[in-house]
């Protein structure tokens, strides 16, 4: 009989769990499911897209579905009420176990033999869900196989891996890397995991790239592995540190939003040995570079606020600053742009904040092996503050917060966005501050976004505040050619607007895009050509608006955004100095006109 036969031949009674590990005996060599192994057939599954039912209404059924949860004290004959109960509900999976996490539970004892006897019994996704998310609260050790079991079925994963998460991390982690992982890639990984292969599950940590499109699961990829007992029963293997400092450097970032270095748990115990065999490797570029990363984190990135012993963070650095002492390795001209960061970069995390110092503005940039990010980190008693009140996203370019004075404490109270969400404002929101002077004191106050409670008012010595953020504005320290070329052209455009309006066009983004970096974008918009036929209407006093009488009638208006022409001027940086770049290009603008100089449209 075949698989296919075998699982059409079970009863319809068959509860999810016993049908699960029915589906992983016959799976070849055990092998662990992509996505999860299908349900029964005829099983009508999770129910998918969004309830009609308002967050009320919905709140109102799923509590009468469950009120012999909390009626019945025999879990039994509560779990098969609710079994039948669930089943009818008409809302996805997910929005049922929602409700569940919120419901009051006067008896947790009883309240968790009822989640069992569904997860264990339950034949329809409703019901096991139910028990999942009564796990998720009160699950204890004893529970951690059939959640495991149930995490293997199709949309059922993430509640299982939910549930596991306190009790058995390496086993969620497992649940969510075969869930949500659309590459390839991770399957070396999750079979030596799944199987007990350490040797193997080394060898596919290590031949993880480090633009692997699957690091955004780098804290799972770490948890499933056992990435710190790997690291301890291997403490000569360099090239397992580095994977380790890969893994650890993607976490403490912010692209995806919250920095997930902060739900690692043995975070400080790698964070110890990488940094405790940072000299292990050969010198070369890339192992420098990821030091140097690993380092900017721990000075002022996401890192900082994990729960350090006094000292601890401070030690680590010093022993980052030793080895980083070497010169660079010269890795020749294909790789420029790296070598220049680190002399950039070099001191940077190294530099000890002055003693009282309780504001610090680092702006901070990104290996640009990686797709560089460029942000204005604030630190607040040496803790930085947007990952600290937001999570969603990294804080905002220099060229935000610095180069327009936005941060500058001026006679007025003013709003300033120190963040955007990863994915967009209008998605999942922005951190803004108001920023206001109030005598010898500068306030940051009346918070909008936070995640969380509202934070308190921080208050700063104004003449130390105020220098701070000049020396911030004047360093460009951190900046290379083409992106300080583009800041002045933006300065130029600011002060003389004439250079573009006496062309009709009007300017947009100015700066350096990050696949292209060493090239500064001019870009600008001009209305649309006109249309030939109008103009000889008009001159013959039958354009639109014209009266019969002489005179010109109403102006025009102006013409859609969306009918606008769009250009783009692409500067390569020619190696003079920024100044040099940025007066030539204004020059250029004072006797050209830019819309011979672009492309168009784009």
């Amino acid at each position: 009989m075949s698989a296919r036969d075998e699982r059409a031949a079970l009863t319809p009674g068959t509860s999810l769990h016993d049908y699960a590990l029915f589906r992983q005996g016959i799976e070849p060599d055990g092998r662990f499911p992509r996505r999860g192994h299908p349900l029964p057939d005829g099983h009508p599954g999770p129910k998918p897209g969004r309830s009609r039912l308002t967050w009320h209404q919905a709140e109102e059924e799923v509590a009468a579905a469950l009120a012999p949860l909390l009626a019945d004290p025999d879990p039994v004959r509560a779990a098969d009420a609710v079994h039948l109960r669930v089943r009818d509900l008409v809302m996805p999976d997910r929005t049922l176990r929602a409700h569940v996490a919120r419901l009051p539970l006067p008896d947790e004892a009883a309240a968790r033999r009822t989640a069992r006897r569904l997860t264990r019994t339950g034949t329809d996704t409703a019901a096991v869900s139910v028990g999942l998310a009564l796990l998720i609260r009160l699950g204890e050790a004893e529970d951690v196989p059939v959640l495991k079991t149930l995490g293997l079925l199709r949309g059922l994963a993430r509640a299982a891996a939910a549930a596991l998460d306190p009790l058995d991390r390496q086993a969620a982690a497992l649940l969510l890397l075969a869930d949500r992982s659309r590459s390839r890639e991770l399957t070396p990984l999750i079979d030596a995991v799944a199987t007990g292969d350490t040797e193997a599950v080394r060898d596919a940590l290590v031949t993880l790239a480090r633009d692997a499109e699957v690091l955004w699961l780098a804290r799972r990829i770490a948890e499933a592995a056992d990435l710190d007992g790997l690291l301890r029963a291997r403490p000569e293997d360099g090239t397992l540190f580095a994977a380790a400092g890969r893994l650890l450097h993607r976490m403490a970032g912010q692209r995806e939003g919250r920095a997930e270095i902060l739900d690692y748990r043995p975070a400080l115990a790698v964070y110890e040995a990488l940094v405790g065999h940072a000299d292990r490797p050969a010198p070369a570029l890339g192992h420098h570079a990821l030091l140097l990363s690993v380092a900017l984190d721990l000075h002022s990135g996401t890192a900082v606020l994990l729960d350090w012993r006094p000292g601890q963070r401070e030690a680590l650095l010093d022993a980052l600053g030793r080895v980083l002492q070497e010169p660079v390795p010269d890795g020749g001209p294909a790789v420029r742009r790296r070598t220049e960061w680190i002399r950039r970069t070099g001191r940077q995390p190294f530099v000890r904040a002055a003693a009282g110092e309780r504001f610090r503005i680092e702006v901070v940039v990104d290996d640009p092996a990686d797709p560089p990010a460029v942000e204005t980190r604030i630190l607040v008693d040496g803790r930085p503050l947007v990952p600290l009140l937001f999570g969603k996203g990294p804080a905002n370019a220099p060229e935000c917060l610095l180069d327009t004075g936005g941060l500058r404490a001026g006679a007025e109270p003013h709003e300033v966005q120190l963040a955007e969400a990863y994915c967009a404002e209008g998605c999942c929101g922005a951190l803004y501050v108001t920023i206001r002077r109030d005598g010898d004191e500068v306030v940051w106050g009346e918070w909008r976004g936070a995640v969380g409670p509202t934070p308190p008012e921080y208050r700063f010595d104004a003449a130390a505040y105020d220098a701070e953020v000049g020396r911030a504005e004047r360093d460009r320290s951190w900046c290379w050619p083409a992106r300080n070329t583009a800041r002045l052209i933006k300065a130029g455009l600011r002060e003389r607007p004439d250079l573009l309006t006496r062309w009709d066009v009007e300017p947009g983004w100015v700066g350096t895009d990050w696949r292209e970096p060493d090239t500064v974008d001019v870009d600008f918009s001009a209305p649309p050509e006109p249309d030939p036929a109008s103009e000889t209407g008009t001159e013959a006093g039958q354009g639109q608006g014209q009266g019969p009488g002489p005179g010109p009638g109403p102006a025009p208006a102006p013409a859609p955004a969306a009918s606008r022409r769009y250009f783009r001027w692409a500067v390569p940086d020619d190696g003079r100095p920024p100044e040099v770049q940025a007066a030539a290009v204004l020059e250029r603008l004072a006797t050209t006109d830019p819309k011979t100089l672009g492309t168009a449209p784009f």
